[in-house]
């Protein structure tokens, strides 16, 4: 999901509620129009930073329960939270945080807890939707799978698992291009509503909103635009489709998959939910977008990668997978001209410049983000506006680097 889905998402809202209550009396086993309606008001900034918590409550849901002992998390010395400086502007913590949409921040270094901070009426059990998150989370997933040997090599074919992509543009890529972002499939994530919807938007209404199809379906007939692995190109869709993978590789429901191979092992302190697609009851993990948790989780998720896969001295993903997935391809001059970041890995953002860095990011300002040189992560999640300003993702990034370098408080 882009932050082009937001502006477009809400201006289409007031358009679309009549069809939605026309899908309604066709289909009436699914959604009402009171939960359309408030199911298009997801994304709107004035009331965000609150409908992106406990989305269980308006969308279609698969639980994923925690089990065994939880990972205790220990408190360190506190952080000295910095001073944040952007022209005239001198900010402490609370400014800044106020400044760039920030619900909930935990900062953890060397696996203790060292500065954590709930906004706007959120504690320590909101579950926070991640959006785009899930698409690191799913990749991890993917490492289980092909370490119980599930999946046999990263170089067979998504057909390979699922027979119903071979005949469209899917049928040639390969697991590993599809991690990457390189499917080679004909798909824009740009969310277009009105008379002629794109087909993100289609998908969207469809599939999230109106619970009428499935995510991945339109994978089955898209068709090919470039070569597999030549061409970046973020497509929720190739996320999706590495969910409908696992499902056929492992023979599980993803929530259950991800339940007993990830979450549990983890050491997860609460539950936490996908969000799900299609017709009630029938429908799969929304893997792309929609996982939700709380912060706490958020940064067991982290800390599990800079400790290369181990949670609390436990390998719950195989060794080696986290530098697989971190491991980066730089974006090209053309790309990099119109990118907001440096290059992606697997399912997996290179932010910055800084040596090693890594992050899970997510619209609207959420952030893992992974720092091995000062062993430091930090999760943001936010509730950024429908067109966000260009000053805040770099003001963002720019105080994470700060909170790297900070000492704890005398």
């Amino acid at each position: 999901m882009s932050v082009r889905l937001w502006h477009a998402v809400l201006a289409a809202s007031v358009a679309l509620a009549p069809v939605a209550v026309s899908a309604q009396t066709a289909a009436p086993a699914g959604p009402s129009a009171t939960v359309i309606s408030m199911r298009e008001q997801w994304l709107n900034p004035a009331i965000n930073s609150f409908t992106f918590r406990d989305t269980d409550k308006v969308f279609e849901n698969r639980a994923v329960p925690r089990s065994g002992p939880a990972w205790p998390l220990e408190n360190g010395a506190k952080l000295a939270m910095p001073v944040h400086s952007t022209g005239s502007m001198v900010l402490g913590y609370e400014g800044w945080a106020d400044r760039t949409f920030t619900n909930a921040l935990l900062v953890m270094r060397d696996g203790k807890i060292v500065f954590e901070d709930y906004r706007n009426k959120s504690d320590a059990t909101t579950h926070f939707i991640s959006f785009s998150m899930a698409k690191t989370i799913t990749a991890l997933l993917v490492g289980i799978a092909l370490g119980e040997h599930k999946i046999r090599s990263l170089d067979d074919k998504a057909g390979d698992y699922v027979p119903e992509l071979k005949a469209g543009g899917y049928g040639d890529a390969t697991i590993r291009q599809i991690l990457q972002m390189r499917s080679g499939v004909d798909y824009e994530e740009r969310y277009d509503f009105g008379e002629h919807p794109s087909l993100a938007a289609t998908i969207h209404m469809k599939a999230i909103v109106r619970n009428e199809m499935r995510f991945a379906d339109p994978a089955i007939t898209i068709g090919k635009k470039t070569a597999p692995g030549s061409t970046f190109n973020y497509a929720t869709l190739d996320t999706a489709v590495l969910g409908w993978i696992l499902e056929r590789a492992t023979g599980e429901k993803l929530e259950t998959y991800t339940a007993s191979r990830l979450w549990g092992p983890l050491g997860a302190e609460a539950g936490a939910f996908w969000m799900a697609d299609g017709p009630p009851g029938t429908g799969r993990a929304l893997n792309g977008m929609g996982y939700n948790a709380v912060l706490r989780d958020f940064a067991r998720l982290g800390q599990m990668m800079l400790d290369g896969g181990k949670a609390n001295g436990q390998q719950v993903i195989p060794a080696g997978w986290v530098g697989q997935m971190t491991t980066m391809i730089p974006f090209t001059a053309d790309y990099a001209k119109k990118a907001e970041f440096k290059g992606y890995g697997f399912q997996t953002w290179q932010v910055d410049s800084e040596p090693g860095a890594y992050s899970a990011v997510g619209l609207a300002g959420q952030f893992i983000y992974v720092h091995p040189a000062t062993r430091t992560v930090i999760v943001k999640l936010s509730y950024n506006p429908p067109v966000e300003p260009e000053w805040l993702t770099p003001e963002v990034l720019s105080y994470f680097h700060a909170i790297t370098r900070a000492p704890a408080k005398p």
